[in-house]
């Protein structure tokens, strides 16, 4: 058995690492290897041509030619530095790059939502999606910044008589994914022990980053992830969105592939205590469960909202996919409520107007979005809803749910305004799941939040923690923060992940998160709480427009509609360090953000 967090054994290190050579060398690649900033510790593997089906396979060292195709696709002088192309290679398309005069090619489609990446950013090396920010490295196709889980493959790329050709594994083409080589566990442990190496406490996108990458990483003892949930790892930011998909059609990864790669996932398995001395975790139904590290990642619960009527039906919380199934049924042709107008309270209040006869929303502050986005912003969007039948209920609350035979009729509001309603839906906001730490000798702040440092780590040994449930450095700020964003916990998962390989590195990324109404989306990066003035520029009652959120003359995040890739272009600046000033933004001239791209 391996040693605990130890590296694998040289015999096994040595022998996937010349299959993956081999490997490539069939392949006939030839990137220049360049490691990403998260895999600058090992070879990863990051050049075969797996897909989501293939990476679980043997590797294969030989490919016959009729798995490939092989195309010439443009003039070499077609493009210029830093320009990219989406060519068509008759059985697929790719993604044809050019900086400092080499050629590149990559899948065309960002491996998240399938953002087509030659509208993206290219700098330095990588490409920026430009729809939720996910980075990939143009030489090898790893994913170098979130959301998602998969990296690109790469293709052959060479240059003959002025032409330049490109040969593709035509798997790799019609999968558009790649996921990374993982090691297996060699530990010998029954499934059923009470001991794990390390136990990941939530399924959500923290969890399962770090999972996956303990394994990418060579890990090779026990892992087990333990969720209150009933299903594999899902897409939960998507629940709002399309309140009729399944748990199957928004899940991360399937039964099988955790499987597959010896990441063991325990279902409907809730933390009720943990104990850092016998360094051990029980859950509700009394299994106990000791590790040597332990990733809590338990993710956010909604805020209880008080209220008479709090045993009446038909009223939700939207935490599960039965959850958003349950409203998108009993709202059709029916009544709708919303209560808060959070980004996931606006957004169900948008998926339900066509299927709801009415919808309504009841909002504590005068304007919706205002303290995230602005007032102008905030009034736009809620003219956008108005202009779609939705109702608004501002500086109000609930007083009393009522209900008939134990469903829902009537929601009443403070002021005494009376609203019919066949189903409720509360978005008030949410805060840490962490009540289980009360005991447990884990910091935590008045709030509930897990204070951690630049690596995750809490203020026990051998105990990280990621995702909503903590507070963490962050550049320009004086105190740790808590960012809940989708994709900020997948970045937590992986540098918590490397922290416990002893590979410490430090939380590297810009904030970036997403919102989808009436089939628009609203992008934002960066981190811009507190901001004290907000530059607009494009026409934002024609919702499209770029908003830069300013502090002290500083720009410290942008937001936009119907305005790609902007908010990824910022984006990529914050993240190379440098400062934008308020005056750069003022004038209009945003030529200093635009690079050339066809």
């Amino acid at each position: 058995m391996g040693g605990c967090f130890s590296r694998p054994k040289p015999v096994e290190v040595k022998v996937e690492l010349t299959l993956l050579e081999k490997e490539k060398e069939a392949d006939g690649l030839s990137p220049n290897g360049k490691a990403s900033p998260f895999a600058d510790c090992r070879l990863n593997g990051a050049l075969g041509h797996s897909s989501d089906e293939e990476s679980s396979a043997p590797l294969r060292l030989y490919h016959k030619p009729r798995d490939y195709v092989e195309a010439s696709v443009c003039h070499i002088k077609d493009l210029e530095n830093g320009q990219m192309r989406e060519v068509d290679l008759g059985s697929g398309r790719a993604l044809l790059i050019k900086e400092h005069g080499e050629f590149s090619a990559i899948a065309h489609k960002c491996s998240h939502y399938g953002a087509p990446l030659v509208k993206g950013v290219l700098s330095k090396g990588h490409v920026r999606c430009p729809w939720h920010g996910a980075c990939f490295n143009i030489a090898t196709g790893d994913i170098e910044d979130f959301p998602g889980l998969d990296s690109l493959p790469t293709f052959q790329v060479r240059v003959e008589k002025d032409k330049v050709i490109i040969r593709a594994n035509k798997q790799a083409l019609l999968s558009q994914k790649r996921t990374k080589p993982m090691a297996r566990c060699s530990a010998v442990l029954n499934s059923s022990s009470g001991f794990s190496h390390v136990v990941i406490l939530g399924s959500g996108p923290a969890g399962l980053v770090c999972a996956e990458t303990l394994r990418q990483e060579g890990f090779t003892d026990r892992i087990v992830m333990c969720t209150k949930d009933k299903h594999p790892p899902y897409d939960r930011p998507k629940l709002s969105k399309s309140l009729e998909s399944t748990a199957e059609q928004l899940r991360l990864r399937s039964t099988e592939f955790l499987q597959t790669h010896d990441i063991e996932l325990l279902t409907e398995k809730e933390a009720v205590a943990v104990d850092v001395k016998t360094r051990s975790v029980t859950f509700q139904d009394g299994f106990r469960m000791e590790y040597r590290k332990l990733f809590i990642a338990t993710g956010s619960k909604p805020t209880p909202m008080n209220y008479k009527g709090q045993d009446i039906g038909n009223v939700f919380h939207l935490i599960t996919p039965e959850d958003a199934n349950n409203v998108a049924r009993l709202a059709s042709n029916k009544n709708a409520v919303v209560v808060g107008t959070s980004f996931v309270g606006m957004e169900v209040a948008a998926a339900l107007t066509d299927k709801a006869h009415s919808v309504s929303i009841i909002g504590i502050e005068a304007i919706p979005f205002r303290k995230a986005l602005g007032e102008r912003v905030g009034k736009a969007i809620m003219k956008l809803f108005e202009a779609n039948r939705v109702k608004f209920y501002m500086l109000n609350e609930v007083s009393e749910m009522v209900g008939q035979h134990g469903q829902l009729k009537e929601v009443v509001l403070k002021s005494g305004k009376v609203l019919r309603a066949d189903v409720c839906v509360i978005g008030t906001g949410s805060g840490p799941a962490t009540s289980f730490l009360k005991q447990s000798g884990v910091h935590m702040d008045s709030k509930g939040f897990i204070p951690v440092n630049k690596m995750m780590q809490t203020n026990v040994d051998g105990v990280f923690a990621g995702g909503d449930v903590v507070t963490f450095p962050f550049p320009q700020r004086s105190k740790k923060v808590n960012i809940p964003h989708w994709q900020m916990a997948h970045v937590h998962g992986r540098v918590a992940a490397l922290s416990m390989m002893g590979r410490a590195t430090e939380v590297k990324t810009v904030p970036y998160f997403w919102s989808a109404m009436f089939g628009k989306s609203i992008r934002y990066a960066g981190y811009g709480e507190g901001f004290d003035d907000v530059v607009i520029q494009g026409d934002v009652d024609d919702l499209r427009f770029v908003a830069f959120y300013t502090r002290s003359e500083e720009v410290v995040a942008v937001a936009s509609m119907n305005y790609d890739p902007i908010v990824s272009r910022v984006a990529e600046v914050l993240g190379s360090g440098k400062t934008i000033k308020k005056r750069d933004v003022e004038t209009g001239d945003m030529s200093w953000l635009i690079d050339k791209g066809t």
